[in-house]
C-alpha cells in the first residue's frame, strides 16, 4: 500500500469517528510539526495522528515538515509556540535523549514540552542495496573489512539509526562511512538508486521496499524477528547489539498547555489507536500502536533518556556546528 493510499484510506476510516462531544477546544486549525522531511518514519506517525485528530475534533490538522539539523529546527519552533494546544510536535525518545547531548540548544526539551500521548512503535532493520554482494550480516562484515572506508550508510545525524550503525561498526570492527541526510525518505530513495550502500531505518519506511525486492534486509533491531521476515535474524542474535532498539513516536505540546487540552488530545489519539480498522491499516505498513496516558509517556521518556547518554558516549558521535 502506498503512503498516499494509506493516508486516503485512513482518512475515510477515521472521519466516521467524529466526536459528538465538541467543546471550546479546538476552534481553529491545529498545526503538528514534524522535525524531518515528508515520507519518513516520523512523518508516517504524524499523519496517522493528524487524521485521527482531524476526524474526531472537527478542525483541520496540518502537517508542517521542518527538517534539518537532526530535528532541532522543527523542535525549536514547536518549543517556542504558544502553549494553547494549537501547535504540537511529533517527537521521538531521541528528542529528549540524544538531541540535548549532541546539539547546543537554547532550550531543554524535557522542560520545554509536556507529553500528550505516545502513538506508535516503528521497529528498525539494517538493509543494503540488492546489488551489494552480501546476503547475511556476516558477509557484510567480511566485505566491509575487505573494503575499509569504501562502504557508505545514510541517516539523519544523531537519531537512533545513526547510533545503531555506529555501534555496529564498533562491535564489528568495520570502517563504514556515514552520509548525513535531512530525513529517511530522501535517504531511502538514494539507497534504492544505489548511491549509498546501506542504512538502518523504520519498518514503515523499509518494509515495502524490502518486499518489492528493492532493498535486502540483513538483520532487524527489534527484540524478535519480524513476522514478515522470519529468516532475518535480530542484531542481538548476531551479537552486534546487546539490547533491542525500537523507535517510539509520540505527540508533545509546549509546556504550560492546559491539562484539559492535553487530556482531550490524549483521549482522542488513544481512541483512534484502539479502532480495529486503524490497527489493521497499521499492520499493513508494519507500525504497532502504543497507547499511554501522558504520565506513562513521561515515564517512558524518563526511563529512556539515561540510556542515550551511554549510547552517545559509546559511539563517540559528535555534531559539528
Amino acid at each position: 500500500m502506498t503512503r498516499f493510499l494509506f493516508v486516503a484510506v485512513l482518512a475515510s476510516v477515521l472521519s466516521a469517528g467524529t466526536s459528538a462531544h465538541a467543546q471550546s477546544y479546538p476552534n481553529r486549525t491545529i498545526k503538528l510539526v514534524v522535525p524531518f522531511p515528508a515520507g519518513g518514519a516520523t512523518d508516517n506517525a504524524a499523519r496517522l495522528v493528524a487524521q485521527r485528530l482531524q476526524g474526531s475534533l472537527g478542525q483541520s490538522v496540518i502537517i508542517e515538515n521542518q527538517g534539518g539539523a537532526g530535528g532541532t529546527i522543527g523542535t525549536r519552533q514547536a518549543a517556542g509556540a504558544a502553549p494553547d494546544g494549537y501547535t504540537l510536535l511529533m517527537a521521538s525518545i531521541g528528542t529528549f535523549g540524544s538531541m540535548p547531548l549532541l546539539y547546543k540548544l537554547d532550550f531543554d526539551p524535557q522542560r520545554a514540552f509536556a507529553p500528550v500521548a505516545t502513538a506508535v512503535i516503528d521497529k528498525s532493520a539494517l538493509v543494503v542495496r540488492p546489488s551489494l554482494p552480501v546476503k547475511t550480516i556476516g558477509e557484510l562484515v567480511a566485505y566491509a573489512k575487505a573494503h575499509p572506508g569504501q562502504l557508505t550508510y545514510g541517516s539523519a545525524i544523531g537519531i537512533g539509526p545513526h547510533f545503531i550503525v555506529e555501534l555496529f561498526k564498533i562491535r564489528s570492527g568495520t570502517d563504514i562511512v556515514h552520509i548525513p541526510y535531512r530525513g529517511g525518505a530522501p535517504m531511502v530513495a538514494d539507497l534504492v538508486a544505489g548511491q549509498i550502500d546501506m542504512t538502518v531505518n523504520g519498518k514503515s519506511v523499509l518494509l515495502p521496499q524490502i518486499q518489492a525486492g528493492k532493498l535486502r534486509a540483513l538483520a532487524v533491531a527489534a527484540g524478535e524477528r519480524w513476522s514478515e521476515l522470519p529468516d532475518v535474524p535480530t542484531l542481538v542474535e548476531t551479537g552486534y547489539m546487546d539490547t533491542p532498539y525500537d523507535t517510539v513516536f509520540g505527540v508533545v505540546a509546549p509546556a504550560g498547555t492546559p491539562a484539559a487540552v492535553i487530556a482531550k488530545l490524549n483521549a482522542t489519539i488513544n481512541d483512534g489507536l484502539r479502532m480495529p480498522q486503524v490497527r489493521e491499516l497499521l499492520a499493513k505498513i508494519g507500525i504497532e500502536p502504543l497507547i499511554t496516558t501522558p504520565q506513562e509517556f513521561a515515564d517512558i521518556i524518563a526511563r529512556e533518556v539515561p540510556k542515550w547518554a551511554a549510547i552517545v558516549k559509546a559511539t563517540g558521535v559528535r555534531v559539528v556546528e
